[in-house]
């Protein structure tokens, strides 16, 4: 017996589409994880709304799309017995690390950053797509923004398209030492540097489309030319990358789930929740990446840590 085909509909012109018809706490037929993954290709990031999922079944729905890594490169703390669960919840921070823990990540350009990113493309492997489920979500802000890179890239012009392919840039989580440099969480992402060199351009393992891959989060400069032209290429990149209609916006609610493809997006978290005194926890499970190629073949290059698995190695501060 065939099972039902999921109901997707497009949320935004670029990217983002809504799922229905499918209960991700339960194993799902082959042919709805074909249709998910299709679906998450073609749109980018899917929306799935009102399940009931716990630590578990986010892991089990996961691991139907790939092997899991470790909970974050930075994390000694994930819930007992789920060492794949990431919890995104700033009081869980300011509890570990100390009143002053937002205050320092606002000032550097790593760690939790809170401006747009590609999840950890730090590593030489960055995460091939991430899945976040809300457990408690404010009534008022906390929304979640995500861009389309492979739309940014084809909306580059033809000559520079063809320069931008040419490019490599380093990415980096850690090493700014001379900010916060002497709190315990700045010691503990020093202590775990991670540091790759990737194509400006990256070429999709499974679509082949081509995607603008770098991002504010993590990357550090544009190698082989001065830093006065890695500034101006970054921006200009950053500024095309950024551009509202190739964005989509999700409003949290409990039990809401986001699926993105972080080969070829990027994400915005919140900045308007911290004058509010809300509680906004959400929980992340992240499908270990592949090494990135550009388009003229070439693999990223690790230049410091290690590739991004389910391996648990955090050294402490």
């Amino acid at each position: 017996m065939s099972s039902p085909a999921l109901s997707i509909r497009p949320v935004a012109g670029h990217i983002g589409a809504d799922i229905d018809g499918v209960d991700l706490a339960q194993p799902l037929p082959d042919t709805s994880v074909q249709q998910i993954k299709e679906a998450l290709h073609r749109h980018k990031v899917l929306f799935f709304r009102g399940q009931r999922l716990d630590h578990a079944a986010q892991i089990a729905f996961a691991r139907q799309f790939g092997e899991l890594t470790y909970a974050h490169p930075h994390d000694d703390a994930p819930p007992v017995d789920h060492p794949e669960i990431f919890t995104i919840d700033p009081r869980r921070f300011e509890e570990r690390y100390g009143a002053g823990f937002l205050d320092e990540y606002r000032k550097r350009q790593y760690s939790y950053f809170d401006g747009w990113h590609t999840d950890v493309t730090a590593a030489v492997n960055p995460p091939a797509g991430s899945i976040l489920r809300a457990e408690v979500a404010p009534e008022i802000g906390g929304d979640t923004q995500w861009t389309n890179l492979v739309a940014a890239y084809q909306g580059l012009s033809a000559p520079l398209r063809a320069f931008v392919d040419t490019l490599r840039a380093e990415h980096r989580y850690g090493g700014a030492r001379e900010l916060g440099a002497g709190s315990d969480y700045a010691k503990r992402i020093d202590s775990n540097l991670l540091v790759a060199v990737h194509p400006v351009v990256r070429v999709h393992p499974e679509t082949g489309e081509r995607a603008v891959f770098v991002n504010p989060g993590f990357t550090s400069h544009i190698v082989d030319v001065t830093a006065a032209e890695s500034r101006r290429l970054l921006d200009l990149l950053y500024a095309e990358i950024t551009r509202p209609e190739y964005t989509v916006r999700f409003r949290w609610e409990p039990g809401h789930v986001a699926f993105w493809d972080n080969r070829a997006t990027a994400h915005l978290a919140p900045r308007d929740l911290e004058h509010l005194d809300v509680a906004r926890t959400l929980h992340r499970v992240t499908l270990i990446g592949d090494v990135p190629v550009g388009p003229d073949g070439r693999e990223s290059e690790l230049v410091h840590g290690r590739p991004f698995t389910a391996d648990r190695v955090v050294s402490a501060a």
